[in-house]
């Protein structure tokens, strides 16, 4: 997310009339839906969209802030809802290397949705930011939402059905393959929890975890070399891992399960679904959400 990017205007495209709209501005690529009466549905996306139109200038005018780790933000405050939305969802972290921009694509999604879905009536509705995914579910709806184990192969056995009932209304993955540089190895880590900003935190930062520090089939070059704008500056990143042993797997996905137990024992979390290589691993798994793997 650059300073350029605010020369080009957000563009606005029908997929489906009132029902599904795709919003695009910059690096921000958003897939909304809505279910309801149609008026409704097209009251709401105005809504969405006259807020979406300022996103993007609005997080580049904080953007230096927003690359700076939590910890050292203690007393700043920021002036557009997204940021302050980011700033919220990363300051329980504060003993972690983390920024705020670790949830802007999720953050993006929340406040979308919000905007769209104030003063509506609405089935349901959701706002997809590249895989983060913000929900809203009124009375005996729900959502399907399928699991990616390896995107770099979109191989998905895996889904969850998400309940108005559940607390769940944010869904997020992370993994080396992904958009977002990694520090870990894992190839997909889905993360359910109250929102989406705080699902695309823990996500990223269960990922970074699972890994096998100092192991040869890892290969890793430094963030900058790859973005010479990122917030993580000098951190090697992984580029590249060969195929693991059973005990490799399990080692590197122990440490992120044990990292992701204590995020549910907090409460930051619902429930998380670890990948590594074939090999899975779900960690707080809630009556509310059924996972199933498909046959």
């Amino acid at each position: 997310m650059g300073c350029a990017n605010q020369e080009h205007r957000a563009s606005h495209r029908w997929l489906q009339k009132n029902r599904r709209l795709h919003l695009q501005h910059g690096p921000i690529d958003l897939i909304i839906n809505a279910d309801g009466d149609p008026q409704e549905c097209a009251q709401a996306f105005q809504q969405a969209v006259a807020f979406f139109d300022s996103v993007l200038v609005t997080l580049v005018n904080e953007l230096p802030l927003l690359r700076t780790p939590v910890s050292t933000l203690s007393g700043v405050s920021f002036k557009s809802v997204v940021a302050q939305h980011m700033h919220k969802a990363v300051a329980p972290y504060a003993d972690q290397f983390v920024t705020p921009m670790v949830c802007v694509a999720g953050s993006v999604a929340d406040c979308t949705l919000a905007k769209l879905c104030r003063g509506r009536t609405l089935s349901r509705a959701s706002v997809n930011n590249g895989g983060d995914i913000a929900l809203h579910l009124s009375s005996k709806a729900h959502y399907k939402i399928g699991i990616c184990e390896n995107p770099s192969i979109n191989v998905q056995h895996t889904s969850a059905r998400i309940n108005a009932a559940s607390t769940v209304r944010g869904v997020a993955t992370s993994g080396w393959h992904g958009r977002s540089h990694s520090l870990g190895i894992a190839d997909a880590v889905t993360v359910l929890a109250l929102n989406a900003s705080q699902a695309d935190v823990a996500a990223t930062l269960i990922a970074n975890k699972i890994d096998l520090p100092g192991s040869r089939k890892i290969k890793r070059v430094a963030a900058s070399s790859l973005s010479p704008d990122t917030d993580l500056g000098e951190r090697a990143v992984t580029v590249g891992v060969q195929a693991l042993t059973s005990t490799e797997r399990y080692h590197a996905l122990f440490r992120g399960e044990r990292f992701a137990h204590a995020l549910v024992s907090k409460g930051l979390i619902n429930s998380a679904i670890l990948n590594l290589q074939g090999q899975q691993l779900v960690v707080g798994q809630h009556p509310l959400i059924n996972w199933r793997h498909c046959a």
